[in-house]
C-alpha cells in the first residue's frame, strides 16, 4: 500500500490520470456498448418500430443489472474488507454467497418476467403497436438473464481479486462478440428483432461463461461448497454494501418508465404519434451515455488520487486533479454538444432512417433534450468527488438530483403545460438545476479546502508499563455512548489495573502507517452516516473510510499482542472477538447526565448538546453496523453493559476493575 500511497501523492497529476482513468473509460464504453449495438443494427434491418420496441425492454435488462451489480459490487467490496482483516475464509464466503444469491434471484427475476412481461411492457410504455416487436426481443432477452447477471456480478469480484485485466477482457469479448452477430442474425439469417435479441443473449453467455471459468482461478481465496452456503449475516452484509448500486441503476428504471409513457401519452396528440418520440429519446438517450462513459470513467479513474491526497490534506494536489477532470470533462462535452446541435441528422441515421416526421423530431430531440449537456461535465465529475473525499451527503445529492429530484418534476410539470416539447424540455432544466448544485457544492468546498491547514499532531511515544496488577494478558475494550464518561472511566481503570490505555494514540499510529493526516483521521474515524451506508458511489474497491478501519483494525490486533491495555472504542470487542483473553464492556447514560458532561467537558452550548449526542451516538452505530453488521448497543455483544449514572465514572471503574480481578 505505501508504495500506492508514494505514486498518489508524489507523482505528476497529469501521469496519474492517465495511468488511472484510462482503464476505466474503456471498461465504462464496453458496457455502453451493448446498450447501442443492437439499436443500430435493429434500425437499419427492421425499422423504427424495433428500435421502439428495445427502448420499452430496456428497463427489464436494468433492473437486471441493478441487481447483479448490487450482489456483486457488495461482494467485492466484502472480499476487500476481510482480506484487510487477515480472514481469508470469510472472505471467499462472501465471494460463494454472492454468486449463489445472484443465482437464485436471476432465476427468480426470469421467472417473473416470463409469466408477467406484457404488465411489465405496459408499465414501461409500450404502444399496441410495439408490442409484438418488444415481445418477441423481450421473451429471448429475458432468457438470458441469469447469464447476464451472474456474468456482472462475478465481474466486480474478479476486479475485487486483482484481476481487472482478465475482467476487461471477458467483457470486451463479449462486446465484439455481439457486434460480429448483430448483422449475421439480422441480415443474413433475417431473424429481426429475434436476431438481435439472440445475439445479446449468446454474447452475454460468452462472458458469463469466461467468467465461470475464473471461480477456480481467484488468487486470494480458496472457494469451498461451504462458501456458497448462503449465510444470512453474508449475505446481509453483502446486500447493504451494495445497496448504492441498486439505487442508482434503479433511478434510470424509474425515470426511462415515467419518460416513455409521458412520450407516448402526448405524442398520441401530434403528429409524430407515440411511437417515433419514445423510439428517438431512447437512442438520443443512449447516444448520450456514451458520453457520459468518458466523463464517469475520468472521474472514477480519478477516485484514489482525490481520496488519499485529501486524506493526506495535500489541498493543492487534490484542486489540481480537479481542474484537470473537469477541464478535460468540460472539453469532452463542449465537443459532445457541437456535434449534437450541428449534425443530429447524421447521428439519427446510424440508427436507420425513418419518414420526414422521425427526422424532425430527432433533430429537435437532440438540439433540446441535450442543449445543456456541457452541464454535465462539472455535475458528473462533482459527484464522484465528493464521494472520494469522504461527503458522501453531497455526493448522493448530486448524483440523484438529476434524474430524480430535477428530472422527473420537471417532466411532470412542462408535460402538463406545454406537452410533448415539455417533455424534451425537462432535459436541459434538470441539467441546469444539477450543475447549479454542484457549482455551489464545490465553491463551498474549495473556499473550506483554501482555509484548511495541512497540520499535524505532534507524534508521541507510547509506552508500555511492565508491571500489571493482573498476572495475565487481558485485553479490556470500552465501547460507549457519547457523554457516558467513557474516557475518564478507561483512564481510571487503566491506572487501577497499571496496563496502557488507548485512545486518541491510534490517530497517530494510524497516521504513520497510512500517510493521512491526523486532523483528517480523527475528523472521519467511527462515523458511518445513513447516506454512506446507502450510498457508496462509483467505488470499485476500497475508499478511505474502509483504508482507515483495516488499519486501526491491524493496530488493535498488534497491541492486544503486546500485552494488557485498555481500548476505547473503535469497534474493538469485534476486532478482537475470536480472541479468550479480551474482555468488553458497554458504557451508557441517561440523557440529562450525557448533556451536562457535553456541556462541562466538550464544551459543546447546553441548546444544541441533545442533538449532537443523538447525531455522534447515530454516526457509531451506522460504523459498527456497517462493518460488522450487528447492533452496537445489544447485550450479546458485550460482557458487561453499565450505566454510568448508577455509580458515577470512579465507582464505575472500580466496579469493572474488580470484576477482571476477580476473574483473572
Amino acid at each position: 500500500m505505501k508504495d500506492n500511497e508514494n505514486i498518489l501523492g508524489t507523482e505528476k497529476i497529469i501521469s496519474l490520470i492517465r495511468k488511472f482513468s484510462i482503464p476505466c473509460i474503456i471498461s465504462m464504453l464496453v458496457n455502453s456498448l451493448y446498450n447501442i449495438v443492437d439499436q443500430i443494427f435493429i434500425g437499419r434491418g427492421v425499422g423504427m418500430l424495433g428500435n421502439g420496441a428495445t427502448n420499452v425492454v430496456f428497463p427489464i435488462s436494468m433492473v437486471a443489472l441493478a441487481i447483479s451489480l448490487m450482489i456483486g459490487d457488495g461482494a467485492s467490496a466484502y472480499l476487500s474488507l476481510k482480506l484487510g482483516e487477515k480472514k481469508s475464509k470469510e472472505a471467499s464466503q462472501g465471494v460463494g454467497n454472492g454468486f449463489t444469491l445472484t443465482v437464485i434471484l436471476s432465476i427468480f427475476l426470469t421467472i417473473v418476467c416470463l409469466v408477467f412481461l406484457n404488465p411489465l411492457l405496459n408499465l414501461f410504455g409500450c404502444t399496441d403497436n410495439l408490442r409484438e416487436y418488444a415481445v418477441s426481443y423481450g421473451r429471448i432477452i429475458v432468457f438470458g438473464l441469469p447469464f447476464v447477471m451472474i456474468g456482472t456480478a462475478l465481474n466486480s469480484m474478479i476486479r475485487s481479486d486483482g484481476s481487472p485485466k482478465y475482467s476487461m477482457a471477458s467483457m470486451v469479448i463479449g462486446a465484439v462478440l455481439n457486434i460480429i452477430l448483430d448483422p449475421i442474425f439480422i441480415f443474413k439469417f433475417h431473424m429481426g428483432v429475434e436476431g438481435a435479441a439472440l445475439a445479446t443473449v449468446i454474447s452475454q453467455f460468452v462472458t458469463f461463461l469466461l467468467n465461470i471459468l475464473y471461480i477456480r482461478k481467484f488468487q486470494s481465496i480458496c472457494l469451498h461448497k461451504q462458501s456458497f452456503v448462503l449465510q444470512r449475516t453474508v449475505t446481509k452484509s453483502v446486500l447493504m454494501l451494495g445497496i448504492s448500486s441498486f439505487i442508482t441503476q434503479m433511478s434510470f428504471v424509474v425515470v426511462i418508465s415515467i419518460e416513455n409513457n409521458l412520450l407516448g401519452k402526448y405524442g398520441l396528440d401530434t403528429k409524430y404519434g407515440s411511437e417515433i418520440p419514445i423510439t428517438v429519446l431512447g437512442i438520443v438517450m443512449k447516444i448520450s451515455q456514451i458520453l457520459n462513459s468518458i466523463v464517469i470513467g475520468l472521474a472514477v479513474g480519478c477516485q484514489p488520487i482525490f481520496g488519499y491526497n485529501y486524506g493526506a490534506r495535500k489541498m493543492e494536489r487534490v484542486k489540481s486533479t480537479l481542474k484537470y477532470v473537469l477541464g478535460i470533462s468540460v472539453v469532452i462535452t463542449v465537443i459532445s454538444f457541437l456535434l449534437f446541435q450541428t449534425i443530429p441528422d447524421v447521428l439519427i441515421r446510424l440508427f436507420g432512417s425513418g419518414d420526414a416526421n422521425y427526422m424532425e423530431f430527432a433533430e429537435y430531440t437532440f438540439r433540446i433534450y441535450l442543449m445543456l449537456v456541457i452541464c454535465v461535465g462539472i455535475q458528473i465529475p462533482s459527484g464522484i468527488f465528493f464521494q472520494a473525499i469522504g461527503k458522501s451527503s453531497k455526493s448522493a445529492i448530486l448524483s440523484l438530483s438529476r434524474q430524480i429530484v430535477f428530472l422527473i418534476p420537471a417532466m411532470f410539470i412542462l408535460g402538463h403545460f406545454f406537452g410533448l416539447m415539455g417533455v424534451l424540455y425537462a432535459g436541459p432544466v434538470a441539467d441546469g438545476l444539477s450543475f447549479l448544485l454542484a457549482i455551489l457544492f464545490l465553491t463551498l468546498e474549495m473556499r473550506k479546502m483554501s482555509l484548511s491547514s495541512a497540520s499535524f499532531e505532534k507524534k508521541q511515544e507510547v509506552h508500555f508499563v511492565d508491571h500489571s496488577v493482573i498476572d495475565r494478558n487481558v485485553v479490556v475494550t470500552v465501547a460507549r455512548e457519547y457523554g457516558s464518561g467513557e474516557r475518564y472511566v478507561g483512564k481510571l481503570l487503566a491506572e487501577r489495573l497499571q496496563i496502557p490505555l488507548y485512545d486518541k494514540d491510534f490517530i497517530l499510529k494510524v497516521s504513520e502507517e497510512t500517510g493521512l493526516s491526523a486532523d483528517y483521521i480523527k475528523e472521519n474515524e467511527q462515523k458511518k452516516s445513513s447516506f454512506d451506508m446507502i450510498h457508496s458511489g462509483y467505488y470499485s474497491g476500497l475508499n478511505n473510510a474502509d483504508e482507515l478501519f483495516l488499519k486501526e483494525s491491524e493496530v488493535i490486533q498488534n497491541i492486544a499482542k503486546k500485552g494488557s491495555c485498555v481500548i476505547v472504542g473503535r469497534a474493538a470487542d469485534f476486532v478482537l472477538r475470536e480472541q479468550e483473553n479480551v474482555i468488553s464492556i458497554f458504557l451508557y447514560s441517561d440523557m440529562k447526565h450525557k448533556v451536562n458532561r457535553a456541556v462541562k467537558y466538550y464544551g459543546i452550548k447546553e441548546d444544541r448538546a441533545e442533538k449532537e449526542i443523538k447525531k455522534i451516538n447515530k454516526l457509531r452505530a451506522n460504523h459498527y453496523k456497517y462493518y460488522t453488521s450487528q447492533e452496537w448497543n445489544d447485550p450479546e455483544n458485550y460482557d458487561l453493559c453499565i450505566n454510568t449514572d448508577v455509580l458515577g465514572v470512579e465507582e464505575t471503574a472500580s466496579l469493572i476493575a474488580n470484576f477482571i480481578e476477580k476473574k483473572y
